[in-house]
Parts: structure tokens; sequence; C-alpha cells
């Protein structure tokens, strides 16, 4: 089609090859892919019929592109973002942004030079029931929010069996739970309430066999009014993750492996769904590979914008500083050093 996009996907490992699946479902993008290791650039070329296929981004930036998705490990995001939009690609930058805030302030100054637009992938916000929760929140109805509560957990080794041999196993290469799944998380939160303005955090490694970075989180939070806590594992059986919101008149829960909201206002009454869906396995990716394709499109904003990634980050990283000097850390003071 003449109108499509052409898209570059660089990296396409486990998470750039679900991005390179979701994106070519819309049927709104040319895709091409720029992977290091040849044998993996070779299968994933011939599973999805990709003709352009690069060994290096100075290779791939050398035709032209109309934006990319930067999956690779995260400490290289930043570096080949700005390669990216010095090449006039806009961008969507997988999760987190980054492990450090080197280069973040040239990025977004360049981001605001050349008018290229940037997302991050924080693929909760591309859930509808999530949306939902929110836009209800936002209302009014239930009151001022109060309370925020998150738990998840999953047995990481059944849907990650290769973690020992990826970057999950370095902090350094955006490993560990805190900048692997936790992320989300408070990401999310931040998304329904607001950013957070302090916290306090403790984390060990507890079960996961052949690493040594954490598997199990707690978070305290102080965003704005609202008092949160986070709890999260990567070793349980269930996979679950739930997210509940307590406010003045009520309190709302979404529940991501159910794909519902459901909210309550009155003691020893019944919950009421504000929102279920059943969803594929890839429809939130698909979502998401479709509101930055509008997003390109001036139709909408973004769903994570490029600031929202910077805050999480520094969230991210708060975590790990506090853990480290055991105290409070406010995340403003990453961003603002």
């Amino acid at each position: 089609m003449a109108d499509q996009k052409r898209l570059l996907i660089v990296g396409v490992g486990s998470i750039g090859e679900r991005h390179l699946r979701c994106f070519q479902s819309t049927g709104r993008v040319a895709v091409s892919i720029c992977e290091l290791n040849a044998d993996l650039r070779e299968k994933i070329g011939k599973q999805y019929q990709v003709e352009k296929q690069y060994v290096n981004l100075d290779s791939a930036l050398s035709d032209p592109h109309d934006c990319a998705v930067i999956a690779t490990p995260a400490h290289l995001h930043i570096a080949m973002s700005k390669q990216a939009v010095e090449a006039g690609l806009d961008l969507f930058i997988e999760k987190p942004l980054s492990t450090n805030f080197e280069g973040i302030d040239e990025l977004q100054a360049l981001l605001q030079e050349t008018r290229r637009k940037a997302a991050v992938a924080y693929v909760y916000r591309a859930h509808p029931a999530l949306a939902a929760m929110k836009a209800d929140l936002d209302s009014g109805k239930f009151g001022k929010p109060v309370q925020l509560i998150v738990v998840s957990g999953q047995n990481f080794p059944t849907y990650r069996p290769a973690y020992r041999d990826i970057y999950y196993k370095s902090r350094e290469l955006g490993g560990g739970a805190v900048q692997d799944a936790l992320t989300h998380s408070m990401n999310a939160g931040e998304y329904l309430v607001g950013p957070v303005d302090a916290l306090v955090a403790d984390f060990s490694h507890q079960v996961l066999e052949g690493v040594d970075v954490e598997d199990t989180v707690h978070v305290i939070t102080r965003q704005g009014s609202v008092l949160g806590n986070f709890s999260l594992n990567q070793h349980q059986p269930a996979n679950e993750s739930a997210i509940t919101v307590v406010c003045e008149r009520g309190m709302l829960r979404f529940e991501y492996q159910n794909s519902w909201y459901r909210w309550i206002t009155e003691p020893e009454s019944e919950w009421q769904i504000g929102f279920h869906e059943n969803l594929e396995r890839d429809t939130l990716f698909q979502r998401q590979a479709n509101a930055f394709l509008d997003y390109l499109e001036d139709l909408c904003p973004p769903l994570c914008s490029f600031e929202d990634g910077v805050q999480t980050l520094a969230v991210n990283l708060s975590i790990l500083n506090s853990v480290e000097k055991q105290s409070w850390i406010e995340p403003a003071d990453f961003i603002s050093s």
C-alpha cells in the first residue's frame, strides 16, 4: 500500500519479534529488520517474510525509513534512538527507556529540535479495561483516590525459559525484577493516580536459579495525596496482576489475568463489572502498534509519552537507589540532576 509507513525493527529477540508480528498485523506498515545475530536475523526474516534485513543500524539507516522500534537491551536504547532521530525517524522505544539518565537530555533536545515523535512501549496502557478504569477514576464519581495497591507475580522461567542467558541476568543490561517486570506496574500506577513523588523499597533474590539479580520486590510510594504499595515476584505458580485504587466513595480493581476492571461502592455489596473483554495473546500489542501509528498521524496522543517513560525510568532508578541507601528517595532528583 502506498500510504504504509516504512518501519524498522531494531532487535528481533523475544519482544522485537512480537512487535514485528503485531505491527505487521495492522496492515499499515512495510517492515524491515536490523539484527546483529545472523542466525536469528535469517530465521525471523524467513518466518515473517521480511525482504529488507540489515546487519547493523548504520546500514539500516542508510536506506529510507519513517519510524523505528528500538527493541534492543535497555542500555542501548538511548544511543540507538539518537542515531535514528538524526536519520529523520520517529521512535517507539521498548521499556524501560534506559538503565540510567546518560544521554536522556540530549535525546529530548534532539526530538524537540527535529520535531520527531517518540513513545515508550508500556503495554498495560493499551489494555481497554485499564483505560476504562482510568476514565472512571478521572470522572470523579468515586471521589478522590487515596490508596493504590498493586500485587503481581508469575513463574518467570515458564514464560522466559532462557532468562539465565539473556539481559535479565544483568542489572546493567536492564535485568532484574525492578527493570524487567515491576516497571510495568509502576508505570501503570502512575498512569492511574499520578507520578511517584517519593518511595522506599526493599528487594532480594529469593528463588530463581542461575541468576543473582532480585526476583522479589516491595515498594511503598507517595503519589500526591495517594499512598501506594507495590509487591511483585517472578517465581510464584500463578500468573496474575491486580491493581486496586481505593477512593473516598468506593474502590476500583483491574485484573490483568481476567481482562476486567470491577468496582464496588457499598459494604457487603456485589462487585460491578466496569469493563470485560476476552483478549487474545497478541491483542494488547496489536492495539499498542495501532495506537503508535495513530499518534504518528496526529489522531491521538501517545499511550505512553517519552516524558512519562522518563518519569518511570526515574522511579526504576529510585527503587534501586533506595535499597542501596535504605532510605526514602525522590525520583525528581534523578530527572533534575
